[in-house]
């Protein structure tokens, strides 16, 4: 027997209580609390402590919502699963709340004539609380952006959560004047005329449906997920703006091109962020339209830009966000941006403290200690106060290269960094995400470099190097420099090289040179280089390059709840994987993305993000997104429809100790 404070009994560790009291004696209120931490008093009626639901899936991002309430979000910049391992207990629902977006459409773009393109519809727009989930898991359908540019521009592509869909942006229309933008979930643009031609019909309740071939609509439509585009102008040679989610898009006036549409706002991955805004139309004697709010770059937000004839560089509507594209004359009209798809709950705690602010944040303990880690998908500040006194673990990935159109080399994987520095007290360090190189066509036969990413640490900057473009049949010249090179073509008499890597170099080296082009006939177009090996060669007699294999982040960032990066050799959270090259006429065959280590073949594939290049005319795959993957290359005899595969957007990732 033994006493503590009021109660006459057995110790804490000898003592039985139960339901009907006997072998417990009277406990006041501190010591029951004593015994409570102890586990050893019967709590009435016996039912488990509450716990929220656990799943895996996307990236990871716990934060508090400012009132009392911890969310953790599940963010989908590529496709994947949302997998609910273990279903809430007690008073935490088995609900989530979502955000569904599309890819956005395409701009229209007019080589002829003195009519504006018009520019691309944001991608659907859909979000809601209270969707019911249970421990089973839930596919998700991240789509991507349209293609921009003349007869072959294309709508955005549908994302998806379970059963909730979104539907890609449409097209900005293009000539003959008075034609009208595609539907989608918001309309592209029209372009002018007498009459002009009128916006795309958008998703939304407010616009009578029209009749879409093979796909009747209630009208009217009972769910919004955006507007319609705005028409073109009467004599004014400008394109109409394309819709966004928030509002439809403006029409094209005289003098004055159109911007883009609205997007709409959510605040679901823990940062207010604007969504599938429209493209801006372009002005054929003036200055293009800005983008809509919430798409890609351009004006106050992120839809595509439209040109001008002073200014013909379009703007692509901004990946992750579901921007619509600028529409063009002259120029190329911009692409729509990649969606999104997020899904979020209510947690019970954090395991651990964020010391810093940026990006999406979560915790994870890889056996050295916790760690905090942010993940930046797109473009942001990684901010630190005073009190901060850390060195930093990074990884910098910069956007792949895009992959050639013809018988063509694929686009090499963006440059790979990683290291430590210091940081210390207030700062504000600028984080830039780098896109993908747009894949080559049957009029510019090779792709385009990925863009650089880089942050700037107070010890200096890192940069990573876009990847290099893909080559082709029908080009002059071999693959594109960059952090790792792009492929040669397969060629009619001069062997194509390969694009160089580590341009400009780095210690460690960001990347690896292409796979060179072979003669065609026996061999094909190379394999674009990766963060992990060069690209394979398009030599006989297999003449299908495969692209070179990437690099897996270091284990800070490899929490299992998390999906970073793509599958690789051994396991998951791989990067920088090179694009593979286009359908080899010698062998039949074409290369896979990521899937050389530098004299072999790797079996399975693809690997590390990049993208496989195309069987016999078709398109190449694209890179992953988020990943630096590179773009696969593109087999398209004698001009037409397809394309080689556009590279995958950067990451960058900052952890600390928690």
């Amino acid at each position: 027997m033994g006493y503590l404070g009021r109660r006459i009994g057995k110790s804490q560790d000898t003592g039985n209580p139960t339901a009907d009291g006997t072998g417990a004696g009277i406990l006041d209120l501190f010591t029951n609390g004593y015994f409570q931490r102890q586990g050893n008093v019967f709590n009435a009626p016996g039912l488990p402590p509450p716990s929220a639901l656990v799943a895996t899936g996307g990236v990871i991002s716990d934060y508090p919502d400012g009132a009392g309430t911890i969310y953790r979000a599940h963010i989908f910049t590529s496709t994947g699963t949302f997998d609910v391992t273990t279903a809430a207990v007690g008073s935490f629902p088995n609900t989530v709340e979502y955000l569904v977006v599309a890819g956005g459409g395409g701009g229209g773009q007019t080589p002829g004539g003195d009519t504006g393109g018009a520019g691309g519809g944001g991608g659907g727009y859909r979000t809601a609380t209270g969707f019911p989930v249970g421990a089973a898991p839930y596919p998700v359908v991240v789509g991507a952006g349209g293609v921009g540019g003349g007869p072959l521009r294309t709508n955005g592509v549908n994302s998806s959560f379970d059963t909730i869909i979104s539907r890609g942006g449409g097209a900005g229309a293009i000539r003959p004047p008075g034609t009208t933008g595609n539907p989608g979930g918001s309309g592209g643009g029209g372009v002018e005329g007498s009459p002009p031609g009128a916006g795309g019909f958008g998703y939304n309740p407010s616009t009578p449906a029209p009749v879409l071939a093979a796909v009747p609509l209630p009208s009217p439509y009972p769910i919004t997920e955006g507007y319609p585009g705005g028409s073109g102008g009467v004599d004014g040679y400008s394109g109409g703006g394309g819709g966004g989610a928030g509002g439809p898009g403006p029409n094209g006036g005289s003098p004055g091109a159109a911007p883009g549409g609205p997007g709409a706002q959510s605040s679901i991955t823990g940062t207010a962020t604007y969504y599938a805004g429209g493209g801006g139309g372009s002005l054929f004697n003036g200055t293009g339209g800005n983008g809509g709010q919430g798409g890609g770059g351009g004006g106050t937000g992120p839809g595509g830009t439209g040109t001008s004839w002073s200014s013909p560089t379009t703007t692509q509507g901004e990946f992750s966000k579901g921007g619509g594209g600028g529409g063009a004359y002259p120029g190329t009209a911009g692409n729509g941006g990649s969606g999104i798809v997020v899904v979020r709950y209510a947690i019970a705690s954090l395991t651990a403290q964020q010391k810093a602010t940026g990006g999406a944040i979560s915790y994870y303990n890889d056996g050295s200690g916790m760690k905090t880690i942010h993940t930046f998908t797109n473009t942001g500040t990684f901010s630190t106060p005073a009190p901060f006194n850390e060195t930093v673990e990074y990884v910098v990935v910069a956007g792949g290269g895009g992959g050639g159109y013809n018988l063509s080399g694929g686009g090499g994987a963006g440059g790979y960094r990683t290291g430590t520095t210091p940081i210390s007290g207030s700062t504000s360090l600028t984080v830039t995400i780098g896109g993908g190189g747009s894949g080559g066509t049957s009029s510019t036969y090779i792709g385009t470099n990925g863009v650089n990413s880089s942050v700037n640490f107070p010890a200096g900057t890192i940069t990573s190097t876009g990847g290099g473009y893909g080559s082709s049949y029908d080009a002059s010249g071999g693959g594109g420099p960059g952090g790792s090179g792009g492929g040669g073509g397969a060629t009619p008499a001069t062997v194509r090289p390969a694009g160089s890597g580590n341009t400009p170099p780095t210690s460690p080296s960001q990347g690896n040179s292409g796979g060179a082009g072979d003669y065609f006939g026996p061999g094909g177009g190379g394999g674009g280089g990766g963060a992990g090996a060069q690209g394979g060669p398009g030599t006989s007699p297999t003449g299908d390059g495969y692209g070179g294999i990437g690099v897996q982040l270091p284990a800070t960032f490899r929490n299992p709840m998390s999906s970073v990066g793509a599958p690789g050799p051994s396991g998951n959270y791989w990067v920088a994987g090179g694009g593979g090259s286009g359908y080899s006429v010698s062998s039949g065959y074409y290369g896979l993305g990521g899937s050389w280590n530098g004299s072999a073949k790797v079996p399975g594939g693809p690997y590390a993000g990049g993208g496989n290049g195309s069987p016999y005319i078709a398109n190449g795959d694209a890179g992953k997104t988020n990943t630096g993957g590179g773009g696969g290359g593109g087999h398209e005899p004698g001009g037409g429809t397809y394309r080689g595969g556009s590279g995958g957007s950067g990451i960058v990732l900052i952890a600390y100790p928690s």
